[in-house]
């Protein structure tokens, strides 16, 4: 996906100017990278409507759109997002880092990993679908991102996966991430283990109910052959 977006340099700075901004419905940024890199390696200050913006993030290619940014109505450049700040509270931006793309140059990008289908494992033999790795590194041209990395769970069953080297064939990428990275597999639930109570067999007595009626016969014993002596003597 391509966009655009239209920005003006900042000549004034400071926490005032970034409230007069955002009350303007605007808000700061950089731009590094390019021709038009400071020596002093800051970047180029900008700002614009946030709005296009967050159209763009929430778009299905996200960060990974490939953005023409023109600076005071002058050529438009190629840009990708590099960093961005959301409020925590209202969810909206705060500040951008763009850095200038060439488009015959490789770069390094991270790409959203999908699922598609309901995998048997889960539906026919109750197991868990566990999603190890949600993106994966990858070097490309700037016009070669891939929105993201689709993975098909359908046939997956028990005990089986999908590693990043399965599904690379025939892409114009190349994987950063190890080949052998697990992207999902189904896995068994964990068995609960309930405790039952220790069963007692019917007529099996504790130690101490053995302990105690030899006693007693002894003792029954010892009175009768007391009782004896007494009617002998």
């Amino acid at each position: 996906m391509e966009a655009t977006l239209e920005a003006v340099t900042r000549q004034t700075f400071g926490k005032n100017e970034t409230r007069r901004l955002r009350r303007d419905g605007r808000i700061p940024a950089i731009v590094y990278g390019g021709a038009a890199k400071k020596k002093n390696g800051n970047g180029t200050p900008i700002s614009f409507d946030p709005k296009v913006l967050m159209r763009i993030i929430n778009s299905e290619s996200g960060i990974n759109t490939i953005i023409g940014l023109t600076v005071d109505g002058g050529k438009s450049t190629q840009v990708l997002v590099k960093d961005y700040q959301l409020d925590p509270i209202g969810n909206h931006l705060l500040h951008v880092d763009f850095y200038r793309v060439a488009m015959d140059r490789v770069i390094r990008v991270s790409v959203p990993v999908t699922l598609k289908g309901e995998a048997v494992g889960v539906k026919q033999e109750g197991g868990l679908l566990d999603f190890v790795n949600r993106e994966v590194e990858v070097e490309c041209l700037p016009a070669d991102i891939p929105e993201h990395l689709e993975v098909d769970v359908s046939e997956l069953m028990i005990g089986q996966g999908v590693r990043l080297r399965e599904v690379i064939e025939g892409v114009k990428w190349t994987p950063v991430s190890s080949p052998d990275a697990l992207l999902v597999h189904v896995v068994a639930p964990k068995a609960e283990v309930e405790e039952e109570p220790e069963v007692v067999a019917e007529g099996e007595a504790g130690a101490e109910g053995e302990a105690a009626e030899p006693e007693v016969i002894k003792k029954g014993k010892a009175e009768q052959e007391e009782s004896g002596e007494e009617s002998s003597s």
